[in-house]
């Protein structure tokens, strides 16, 4: 009413406003009236906005790139800025009256786009798919000190690389060059494990080896170990023989000894009953048959002495005409007598004459 306008501006706009070309009031977040006919109104935002981008570049060998990213920046000096660019507000206060608002993101992408075909010039198209960080780092350093940056008042708060891609024809010759690469990386992998397996394969073999080779001399071992103990009881067999042959021979010697001390023995007691033999022949040489018989007969049993009597009846037998000898005479001479002179007397009686 009567040009009497109101306005309010959020904590993160700068506001100045201007009265016939007078700074009047300037500030964050500013609220009060204005009169509209004579007051201009300037608002810059100074909250961070992030500038989406996507261009093309020319690598160093001379192939198209497409790289996508963002770049964040906010105003530090909007009064430098309003200088520049033309922020004033409508006097209604909602919109500005100029388009220079909506062109500061596009400057900025300018100049990263400048900054960034400066660095892709010494890159190849391999290593530009692959140097997004690196790129980032220096293009970003390279904002930071820009002189437009400064003069607009603006700070580069980040700056991000989302994606690098070639054209689709080159990255179709790429993907066949890079496919052809693993193929290969993969038949040297194949190629690799069964060398790998071939060579585990020779280490079991030789592990095998090596285990029967360890085996069979520990079987050499255990064999010259057991032909040792047979050798030493062989040998302890062989002592134990040779003292049983030198008993023996020693046993032998002392039965020879001791046969022939016997026979010594005998010979000389054999010499001795010879002696004896002839004195006693000698004394008997001139003594009656019959006086012999009867000492002969001295110290016999009654059974000899019956035996004795019956031979002398043999030798008489062509005097007797006969003999007759009873049943009781039989029993008598079977039966054991203590004294001769009982049979003889038997002998005498006159049945035995008969």
């Amino acid at each position: 009413m009567f040009g009497i306008r109101f306005i309010k501006v959020q904590p993160t706009t700068y506001l100045l406003q201007y009265s016939q070309g007078q700074l009047k009031r300037e500030g964050q977040g500013l609220a009060g009236f204005y009169f509209s006919p004579f007051a201009s109104l300037v608002a810059v935002p100074m909250e961070s906005v992030d500038v989406p981008f996507i261009f093309e570049q020319v690598t160093a060998d001379f192939q198209e790139i497409t790289i996508q990213g963002q770049v964040t920046y906010r105003v530090v000096d909007p009064k430098q800025l309003a200088q520049l660019l033309n922020f004033t507000l409508d006097r209604a206060g909602r919109h500005y009256v100029s388009a220079d608002p909506e062109k500061l993101p596009q400057r900025l992408i300018n100049l990263v786009q400048v900054f960034m075909q400066s660095e892709l010039g010494h890159l190849s198209l391999r290593k530009a798919l692959t140097a997004a960080n690196m790129l980032v780092q220096q293009v970003y350093d390279s904002l930071q000190t820009a002189k437009e940056v400064k003069l607009l008042g603006l700070e580069i708060l980040g700056l991000s690389i989302l994606t690098i891609k070639p054209n689709p024809d080159t990255a179709r010759a790429l993907e066949a060059d890079v496919r052809e690469q693993l193929l290969r990386e993969a038949d040297q992998a194949i190629y690799a494990r069964r060398n790998a397996s071939i060579e585990q394969e020779r280490a079991i073999k030789e592990n095998e080896l090596n285990t029967e080779i360890a085996v069979e001399h520990k079987n050499r071992q255990v064999r010259e170990a057991q032909m040792e103990v047979e050798r030493s009881v062989k040998e302890r067999q062989r002592q134990i023989q040779d003292e049983e042959m030198t008993g023996k021979i020693s046993l032998e010697q002392r039965n020879k000894e001791l046969v022939n001390l016997t026979a010594e023995n005998l010979r000389c007691e054999a010499d001795t009953k010879a002696y004896g033999l002839t004195a006693t022949m000698q004394a008997l040489a001139g003594v009656d048959a019959k006086v012999l018989q009867a000492l002969a007969s001295m110290g016999m049993n009654s059974s000899q002495l019956v035996a004795l009597a019956f031979r002398e009846l043999a030798e008489g037998a062509e005097k007797i005409g006969e003999l007759n000898v009873s049943p009781d005479l039989l029993r008598e001479l079977l039966e054991p007598r203590s004294l001769s002179h009982q049979a003889a007397g038997k002998f005498n009686s006159p049945q035995a004459k008969k």
